[in-house]
């Protein structure tokens, strides 16, 4: 193969590959959903720009069609300089917007009240309790029916709602996983609660979407969806396992480090998270000589 036939061949591959790459990035985020949530968002999405496209394109056709017509060399365009009214085009003009308005009033009340973010989801699943706290600049999971807690690492069973309760111990932030939809606020001394469902299989981004000081790019964690099974053996695998997470386990996690690498805590102190949302000392039921050093943040 001579040099211009191996560049052009080299060429095609890159043209080839740039266009998997920016194909493969269409299926992520808002418009990908893998679960109920996300996708009854997406479709509500969908509907709003339908009835929004369905009176920019004909004013934007008409816009041009008049300025068109009116031109200064078309002799056949009629000009009326004492027209002042038409009730044809003042029912055009007040009924097309208003008729937008009140479908898209209507999608977004439907909408309002399907996906009310603490009303749980229907399943024949008893659903999975998740205790969430935004910390600075980690993110904290307890999971306290099975006794453990994650951070910057969300597990979750595919195919079973899970009930969220969150919480900040900071600032005010934003819990969100776009592929799960519903971004919802957790602020301190209160408590928010939130549904959601992974439908599908595979490691998904979630992050913080709201502004919370320096930390805030690092501020991001991933989500595990896997079946049930694997779930239980997870959880079980993981209880008693690594370090304990009571009160001065917790007064360490506090600690400001963004960039966190995901851990686990095998063992949680009982009401955790009511004591963060209280602004109480965590409990700590575990003697001091149990407890282990704690993880050293990425890039320290």
């Amino acid at each position: 193969m001579n040099a211009r036939g191996g560049h052009g061949h080299l060429m095609r591959r890159v043209a080839v590959s740039g266009l998997v790459y920016t194909l493969a990035g269409c299926n992520r985020g808002i418009l990908d959903p893998i679960g109920p949530v996300a996708a009854a968002e997406k479709q509500i999405m969908i509907n709003s720009t339908a009835i929004m496209l369905a009176i920019i394109i004909p004013t934007m056709l008409a816009t041009v069609a008049i300025a068109w017509w009116f031109r200064r060399g078309n002799k056949k365009a009629t000009y009326l300089p004492d027209w002042e009214y038409s009730g044809a085009v003042e029912m055009v003009v007040w009924g097309i917007p208003i008729l937008t308005i009140m479908l898209l009033g209507g999608i977004t009340w439907i909408g309002s009240h399907d996906l009310e973010p603490s009303r749980p989801l229907k399943s024949d699943k008893p659903p999975l309790k998740v205790e969430v706290v935004s910390l600075d600049w980690k993110w904290l999971f307890i999971y306290p029916d099975q006794g453990i807690a994650t951070v910057n690492q969300l597990v979750v069973p595919a195919g079973t709602p899970v009930s969220y309760r969150l919480t900040s111990a900071t600032v005010w932030n934003v819990f969100w996983v776009p592929q799960m939809g519903t971004m919802i606020y957790a602020m301190p001394r209160m408590t928010t609660r939130l549904n959601l469902q992974a439908d599908r299989l595979g490691t998904f981004d979630g992050l913080s979407a709201h502004f919370s000081g320096d930390g805030f790019p690092g501020m991001q964690f991933k989500v595990q969806s896997m079946p049930a099974d694997q779930f239980a053996m997870w959880a079980q695998g993981a209880r008693g396992q690594g370090q304990v997470l009571d009160g001065r386990g917790y007064a360490e996690l506090s600690k400001p480090s963004s960039y966190v690498k995901p851990m686990i805590y095998g063992s949680v102190a009982p009401g955790l998270f009511d004591a963060v949302v209280a602004n109480r000392t965590p409990p700590n039921p575990v003697p001091a000589q149990q407890h282990n050093e704690p993880a050293t943040p990425a890039g320290a």
